[in-house]
């Protein structure tokens, strides 16, 4: 594989002033994120501080309902309520051991800043997180929670004012403070080296629902299912099942209204190859190669890209990517709501809805949802959408 690529997709498309960060990044993710030394710190924070391993639960009530064994594995039960602790927990670590004195970050939903911040107030570090102005307004809770947590918040007015133009912000702002601060990427996408590391600190997802399931069940589940924003939820479920050709990777992304034509945030099903934020990967897009603008209910989905590994992962076959819309995704957040008594997060609600469509294929297999946040911080929406 050509450095910094998976299959055709990848790559740094950064201007010269980002190149020095990014070479001393990979530097660091060869030299201190694969020694003996930085994986027993990080396995430490993550069972003392993160509280892993996170529960693999059963759904009894919507299994029998649809005939489909779903099980859930609990990112949401992490300290702070999502995966991406995992990933900011790791580069907070990191930051520290190179001895920068600034995590900063951007975010969608709200929960990669959150997660930042709590990385940041862990380790001693100043933290400031970029946020498009409309998400300021979607998730005021984590915003509240961000601040409390000692972050200055930073709301961004251009663009459609949501995580594309966020990160746009933040990169701007690293060229600048590139000497003191490490730019926590929360997704895995970017130029490279973020795709593989934000890859290394999610794998611990599928690595403790593999070993889960099989000492739960005597055998692998038929199949995986994760919502796809960035992707980062979703490359960490589907990591250490890779060689396991008999379990089917299903990625789902968010198809907006699912009127024709309307924004979404579905670029490996709707979109093209083209290049955004320092990425060669699939992308909503013009002919003319102009980003259009995206959407979803769920905040955290609402990116016209998505991380190269998920392009090439779908160029190749080995994973497969569904679509759900906003109407079934909040579908999705009453039905586990009632049966389970689990309030899920918007985003996950995509990946367990793609599951309740497609129950009569699925019927007798049995399938691990990945819910990646708890649903608190969208509970507004839920409010504004179904009274």
């Amino acid at each position: 594989m050509k450095k910094g690529y998976f299959g055709d997709f990848g790559g740094q498309f950064v201007p010269e002033l980002l190149m020095p960060p990014l070479l001393e990044l990979e530097t660091v993710l060869n030299e201190v994120v694969r020694t003996d030394d930085f994986r027993a710190r990080l396995a430490g924070e993550l069972r003392d501080y993160v509280g892993r391993p996170s529960a693999l639960t059963r759904c009894p009530t919507l299994s029998e309902r649809t005939g489909v064994d779903i099980w859930l594995k609990r990112e949401d039960l992490n300290h702070s309520g999502s995966h991406k602790i995992n990933n900011t927990i790791g580069q907070g670590l990191l930051t520290k051991m190179i001895g920068k004195k600034v995590l900063m970050a951007e975010t969608g939903a709200g929960q990669h800043g959150v997660a930042t911040a709590t990385a940041a107030a862990r380790f001693g570090l100043s933290c400031v997180v970029f946020m498009g102005a409309l998400d300021v307004e979607r998730q005021s809770h984590n915003v509240h929670r961000m601040k409390l947590l000692g972050a200055e918040v930073v709301a961004v007015e251009s663009g459609t004012r949501t995580l594309k133009d966020a990160i746009n912000a933040a990169l701007r702002y690293w060229i600048a403070e590139q000497r003191s601060a490490h730019y926590c990427f929360g997704t895995a996408a970017g130029p490279h080296p973020f795709p593989e590391l934000v890859h290394e600190f999610q794998a611990v997802i599928s690595r403790e629902a593999r070993a889960q399931f099989l000492e739960r069940a005597g055998r692998l589940p038929h199949a995986v299912v994760a919502c796809v924003g960035g992707g980062s939820n979703a490359i960490g479920m589907f990591h250490e099942f890779l060689p396991d050709r008999g379990v089917r990777l299903i990625g789902v992304e968010a198809g907006g209204s699912g009127e024709p034509g309307c924004f979404n945030s579905a670029p490996l099903n709707l979109g093209a190859p083209g290049v955004l934020h320092g990425m060669h990967t699939q992308l909503l897009q013009t002919k003319e190669g102009q980003i259009l603008p995206s959407h979803s209910i769920a905040p955290g989905l609402d990116y016209p890209g998505v991380g190269p590994e998920h392009s090439a992962l779908q160029a190749s076959g080995r994973a497969e990517y569904g679509l759900v819309n906003d109407a079934q995704a909040l579908a999705a957040f009453q039905a586990l709501t009632l049966s389970e008594g689990i309030l899920p997060a918007l985003e996950s609600c995509h990946a367990l809805a793609w599951v309740l469509e497609n129950a009569a294929a699925l019927k007798g297999q049995s399938v691990i949802v990945c819910l990646s946040g708890r649903g608190d911080k969208d509970l507004d929406i839920v409010e504004q959408n179904l009274g």
